[in-house]
């Protein structure tokens, strides 16, 4: 009978992580690996499969893992996601492949997203990473067919790597000087190592992709621009980098930093090396975070491991249940001793006399009916208003579309919000040969649904160019 007990994941201790900003999940080692993996059932409808925005064959490659034959295990991964060991590590397997398990019935559902890091963790170990040899798809002029993307983030990967395993030219343009996108400016470097979206980035050049790094595709180059240099399909993944605000007076004093901002500057800037970096942000012994999403999450634990901040606070006008970030997240965040201000509300933000955030203005919350977006709905406590002295406030409340690239593309339709409107099973966008997918599409939402959105959007350029 199979084990019915999910083998848990070893992790550094809290009192020892707060001081540092290496991975928190030390991953399964080989006899971990094998043991839950024999915890699958090998159901003859594998449901899990459903649950997966990529299709993995997660039957398969968990009962190789159980047989020991781990590179059979990554081959298959691989055939449906060119980037395992980030999905391993950040993909919300809970309510995906894991949700559809039917351990769950019983027990807890299979470990899913360990499996696959364990998987791709032992492929970098022992394993040489090979140029692939692949056939090139070629036009009437006799040179391979070119594909655009702008953008390095999972959806411009995934796109990149599907089009490459096919022939194509696929050539990625993307505006920083590091390939990845929210995968290296936004997920921290103890959640997601920028060794390991590295390593994932060159195993897509060895398919053949090409990568352009401080190329920003609206300004550097317009769409017109590549499409005349003889790309015949252009997809676009430039994501929704645009922070929103909470619009409450104060929220220009110096001190405040969009989420957005913080971790970019923390992740590519490294400014948590600071004066080994000469790049720092200015935080001081107490810190209030705005939002209680996996962005949320991230800044309120980067600042915990900064020196100096003694206390860090995290301000949501909802209860914990109705909290959006990853429940791993949530008490990893907890476990560190960040501090939950639930069912409260910021109104103002007040300064010192030389310009910087002193302290923030409250109120408190109750819940009532569901709003539109399905969760409960807030409405503030009369007289429930209170002060927080604070050093630093960072709003984590979400993300816009950046207008530079979508607002200069003649005939490209976006929605009220200033999404690209695209199709969702193709990614067609209103130009024909333009896609579109990810974040700039959708709105914020998760790594794997982007390469989910890329997947489909490749398989329907593929099938653009054929008939082109």
């Amino acid at each position: 009978m199979a084990k019915k007990e999910r083998l848990k994941v070893r992790q550094q201790a809290a009192n020892e992580r707060i001081r540092n900003f290496e991975e928190v999940p030390f991953g399964y080692d080989d006899n971990e690996a094998k043991l839950e993996a024999s915890r699958c059932l090998q159901c003859k409808n594998p449901t899990c499969i459903q649950g997966c925005p990529v299709n993995i064959n997660i039957k398969e490659f968990i009962s190789q893992i159980a047989s020991g034959d781990v590179a059979g295990a990554i081959k298959t991964i691989k055939e449906s996601n060119s980037l395992p060991a980030v999905c391993g590590r950040v993909c919300p397997q809970e309510t995906q492949c894991e949700e559809k398990c039917v351990l769950l019935k019983t027990g807890q559902a299979i470990n899913i997203g360990a499996l696959e890091r364990y998987a791709a963790d032992w492929e970098a170990a022992n394993m040489e990473t090979k140029a692939q040899v692949i056939t090139p798809v070629l036009g009437r002029d006799g040179k391979q067919i070119k594909v655009a993307i702008a953008g390095s983030g999972p959806a411009g990967l995934t796109v990149a790597g599907e089009l490459a395993k096919l022939g194509y030219k696929a050539v990625i343009f993307e505006a920083l000087h590091l390939p990845g996108g929210v995968l290296v400016y936004g997920i921290p470097e103890f959640r997601l190592p920028k060794a390991i979206v590295k390593r994932e980035v060159d195993y897509l050049k060895t398919l053949g992709v090409e990568i352009q790094t401080d190329v920003l595709v609206g300004k550097s180059y317009t769409i017109d621009d590549l499409v005349q240099d003889g790309f015949q399909a252009v997809f676009i993944g430039v994501g929704a980098g645009t922070p929103s605000f909470m619009n409450v007076p104060g929220e220009n004093f110096k001190g405040v930093y969009s989420s957005n901002e913080f971790l970019t500057r923390m992740n590519l800037l490294k400014a948590y090396k600071f004066p080994e970096y000469d790049t720092p942000v200015k935080l001081g012994k107490k810190v209030a975070v705005v939002g209680a999403g996996n962005v949320a999450m991230d800044s309120a634990r980067v600042s915990r491991r900064l020196k100096g901040v003694e206390e860090v606070h995290i301000i949501y006008r909802r209860s914990e249940k109705e909290m959006p970030a990853r429940h791993e997240e949530i008490e990893h965040a907890k476990e560190e001793g960040i501090i939950l201000d639930l069912l409260t509300n910021p109104v103002e933000i007040i300064s010192d006399e030389n310009g910087f955030v002193s302290k923030i203005k409250c109120v408190r919350m109750e819940l009532c009916e569901p709003d539109a977006s399905g969760r409960c709905g807030t409405k503030a406590i009369p007289g429930s208003e209170f002060i927080m002295e604070v050093d630093n406030v960072i709003p984590a409340l979400g993300t816009k579309a950046n207008e530079l690239l979508t607002t200069n593309v003649k005939g490209l339709k976006l929605n009220k919000w200033g999404y690209i409107e695209a199709n969702p099973e193709t990614g067609a966008t209103s130009i024909p040969g333009i896609f579109a997918g990810g974040d700039i599409s959708t709105g914020s939402a998760t790594v794997i649904a982007a390469m989910g959105a890329g997947k489909k959007a490749a398989a329907a350029i593929d099938i653009y160019l054929k008939a082109k």
